[in-house]
């Protein structure tokens, strides 16, 4: 007896559309990293996380309204905390510490919406980028498009290397009213340039910038992005990849020195002593030849180089010591007076280290009126959203490094990797835009990565 089985009624349009109502297409995050320079050199730059926060928040909402639950990463929580802490921190904006620049709260609410815009977009590309599947945007993929913003890195460093006073007007500049394009802050958004012009060793030098805006900036996302590449190499399992990673590697030294940027270079070990660490204990002792053969590289760049020369002067001539103290000082004092929202965003204060008598000028503009909280992300959250803030921001990234602490495969590496070296960074370092950015993306990584592992 032959059974006759109806076929299924063909899709319909009504079907079709509710599967794409559940589908997250990769281009937000994709067109993000593929495109960084384009953004960069049509004045966007950071401002295209934002703008891309939009659509990645209209198809997160379209596809619960579809019925997909909306996965949230392990530690959420601390990170509410943290965004909460921003928020009500603001009641607090018009307040003026002793020793600050005295300013309405007004004039002070246009940076802080700035960074609350920045930390809910950042928050919006966690939330997609861990809630794509591996057929929307492998976790591979992701980390190839990772690795390709660190080669980015290594490129725009040696651009401000040969070309230092690279720089040229964005068509988004061009767009802008005079007077709001020539202040300071609007134009270290959308005015690209290969490099910051600094005296710290003996006379003005490039410090390589491009496409991040400021050397602090680039050597901080140096760091979170090196692994990747490796990571990238060794799934692809080539030896074609291999000698381009290492290349890579080896190019990168030079703007790495050149940046004069002693915060990247204790990022760096950092890094390797953790990642060492990790691989010992699991008992891969290989990564010990890799590591010497690393340091064997570094030594005879700076050797054979005048790089070795750079590094030298630049320990020797500390300038940023003294402001990096006072600002910490002040931040901390600041911290004790406003101990549980802080004040809502930075504050400048009233002349230098030295004196209040001094300040900014045409001849000297980093004279004085220094920016609390402008020396780290650390410093930056204690003065800014006090302990709430600082618990609920360190609270995500520390229950993250813990959570994953088992995950031994290259992206769990990696991905822990990049947050550890974020720790040693917020202590001179800023966070806000592109690290985080970063940082979020690593913690996708890590968290995808551990659903994965579950489902399997």
């Amino acid at each position: 007896m032959i059974t006759v089985v109806p076929a299924a009624p063909p899709a319909g349009p009504a079907h079709r559309n509710a599967e794409k109502d559940l589908t997250l297409p990769a281009w937000p995050v994709a067109g993000i990293l593929l495109f960084y320079p384009l953004w960069w050199a049509l004045g966007l730059g950071v401002l295209i996380f934002p703008l891309m926060a939009a659509p990645m928040l209209f198809l997160l909402v379209r596809r619960r309204a579809a019925g997909r639950p909306l996965r949230l990463p392990p530690g959420f929580a601390w990170w509410m905390i943290f965004l909460a802490a921003v928020v009500v921190s603001i009641a607090a904006l018009g307040a003026d510490p002793a020793g600050t620049v005295v300013e309405r709260a007004a004039g002070r609410l246009p940076a802080v919406v700035y960074k609350l815009v920045m930390y809910g977009s950042l928050t919006v590309l966690l939330l997609y980028a861990g809630n794509l599947t591996e057929r929307e945007l492998s976790r591979h993929r992701l980390v190839r498009l990772l690795a390709g913003m660190f080669v980015l890195t290594v490129l725009g460093g040696l651009l401000g290397m040969v070309a230092g006073g690279f720089e040229f007007t964005s068509p988004v500049e061009w767009l802008l009213p005079h007077g709001l394009r020539s202040k300071g802050f609007i134009r270290s958004l959308v005015h690209p340039y290969a490099a910051q012009i600094m005296d710290l060793v003996g006379g003005d030098a490039p410090r390589p910038a491009a496409p991040w805006g400021y050397t602090n900036t680039w050597g901080n996302n140096f760091c979170l992005l090196v692994g990747w590449l490796l990571v990238a190499a060794g799934a692809a399992a080539s030896r074609r990849r291999w000698v381009l990673t290492w290349l890579c590697l080896l190019a990168s030294i030079a703007p790495a020195v050149a940046s004069l940027n002693r915060g990247l270079w204790i990022g760096l070990g950092v890094i390797l002593l953790y990642v060492a660490a990790r691989y010992v204990i699991a008992g891969k002792l290989w990564v010990l030849g890799v590591l010497a053969l690393a340091a064997g590289m570094i030594a005879v760049a700076l050797a054979a180089t005048p790089l070795g020369t750079t590094v030298q002067a630049r320990l020797d001539n500390g300038k940023s010591n003294g402001v990096r103290a006072f600002l910490t000082e002040r931040a901390l004092n600041g911290f004790i007076e406003s101990p549980v929202i802080g004040y809502g965003g930075t504050r400048n204060t009233v002349g230098g280290r030295n004196s209040i008598t001094v300040g900014e000028s045409s001849d000297c503009e980093r004279c004085g009126n220094f920016t609390i909280g402008g020396n780290g992300q650390l410093w930056q959250l204690l003065f800014s959203h006090g302990a709430v803030g600082t618990a609920g921001y360190l609270g995500f990234f520390g229950y993250g490094l813990w959570r994953f602490r088992r995950d031994r495969t290259a992206i769990g590496v990696a991905g822990s990797a990049a947050l550890v070296s974020s720790f040693s960074a917020m202590l001179w370092y800023n966070s806000l835009v592109t690290p985080l950015a970063f940082m979020v993306l690593a913690y996708a990584l890590l968290w995808r990565n551990w659903i994965e592992g579950t489902n399997n």
